[in-house]
């Protein structure tokens, strides 16, 4: 099976005595409290999602992934992740401080290695290409101007009320594709519903490995994103009818989306290979918002890692259309069409739709879906 990123499959969840001391200790310690993201980024970093990271990242990383989309030690990373303590909290080198979430709930002990105030404009522009319009603008915004890293040891994940059935660790993944007996397994990332245009690059990808890994992202997204629940049904209705269930699996990625386009894409890569995928779907605009990011510039940052660098292989697709001259989906590389017979469709139209009270057609999206997003948009649900 496909090595983790770095090598070795972190985790920092302890578990009996350990468990048991950890909490004790915590209780006696200084606090620092996670928003959402920083709790969902904490899950991935314990369970080895986030491998080779054993923390919240020092200034050192920060600034080498910030830089040149490397840690310090020289292996590969493209995004931050990073801590913020909050406004009546603190801490400095050699501290130990429990981590909270929002909710009170201890998640466990960070060992300090480092605070520091961060250039989060130089971050902005050089992780997210960003401006004051970009979604990561608000979340920098939205936190302190000091950053605190180091290792981090876990006694209780982040829990939540949806999706805990396939809540699958990179441990558990890795167990199932064996018993499978899947070595080759391509996983898709998505934050919308699977309309044509997915369904067609997924079965594409599928008959060129022995399984696919239908792997949603449920963090947080932004507010007109679908939210979670109502794409999880979508995801049941089309496996149980559209798929293949011996070479199909459905999980859930707890990751919140940084809309960081070609860099996310990395990072999407890497996490993946953690959780033992050897391939990963990467199509047009991947992890993109408005304009900010050319149309393949998520296929074309890849290029910019030495071989061995990133081990998961990459599944690279043009822009997938529904072709009225061949009566299904295509590509330029499969279809003669010309450009009105061909039906470009992208998750924001979908959006775009619904929200206008239409209906998408066969042409957008399967009618098992069509029912459950027009029902959605008719009695709104949360993320």
């Amino acid at each position: 099976m496909i090595a983790p990123h770095g090598g070795t499959l972190v985790n920092c969840v302890v578990e009996g005595d350990a468990r048991t001391a950890l909490l004790a200790k915590a209780e006696g310690l200084a606090k620092i409290t996670l928003n959402s993201r920083e709790a969902s980024d904490l899950e991935m970093i314990a369970t080895g999602a986030m491998s080779p990271l054993n923390g919240f990242m020092g200034a050192d990383d920060y600034n080498g992934v910030c830089d040149n989309m490397h840690l310090a030690n020289g292996v590969a990373w493209p995004l931050p992740v990073v801590l913020s303590p909050k406004d009546d909290e603190s801490a400095t080198a050699g501290d130990e401080v429990a981590l909270v979430g929002e909710d009170g709930t201890v998640y466990g002990v960070m060992t300090v290695s480092d605070a520091y105030q961060p250039d989060k404009a130089a971050e902005l522009t050089k992780c997210y290409q960003g401006d004051a319009e970009h979604p990561a603008s608000d979340y920098l915004n939205s936190i302190g101007d000091t950053y605190v890293g180091g290792s981090i040891e876990v006694a209780n994940l982040p829990t939540y009320e949806k999706h805990n059935e396939f809540r699958l660790t990179p441990a558990m993944t890795r167990v199932a594709f064996a018993e499978k007996g899947w070595d080759k397994i391509v996983a898709f990332q998505t934050r919308n519903p699977i309309h044509r245009a997915h369904e067609y690059l997924t079965k594409v990808a599928i008959e060129q490995v022995d399984g696919l890994l239908i792997h949603p992202l449920v963090g947080d997204t932004k507010a007109d994103d679908i939210p979670s629940d109502v794409r999880m049904a979508c995801y049941h209705a089309l496996m149980a009818k559209y798929y293949p269930l011996d070479r199909t699996m459905l999980a859930v990625y707890p990751q919140a989306m940084r809309y960081g386009g070609p860099r996310e894409a990395i990072l999407h890569a890497v996490c993946r290979q953690n959780y033992g995928c050897t391939h990963i779907i990467i199509g047009r605009d991947h992890a993109g918002v408005g304009s900010y990011y050319g149309t393949f510039d998520a296929q074309d940052i890849f290029k910019q890692f030495a071989e061995g660098e990133i081990l998961i292989e990459t599944l690279l697709f043009e822009h997938a259309f529904y072709c009225k001259l061949t009566g299904g989906m295509a590509s330029t590389k499969s279809s003669p069409a010309s450009n009105e017979d061909k039906i470009f469709l992208s998750g924001t139209k979908v959006r775009e739709m619904l929200s206008e009270g239409i209906r998408p057609p066969a042409e957008f999206t399967r009618p098992e879906v069509a029912d459950i997003l027009i029902e959605s948009y008719a009695t709104p649900t949360t993320a």
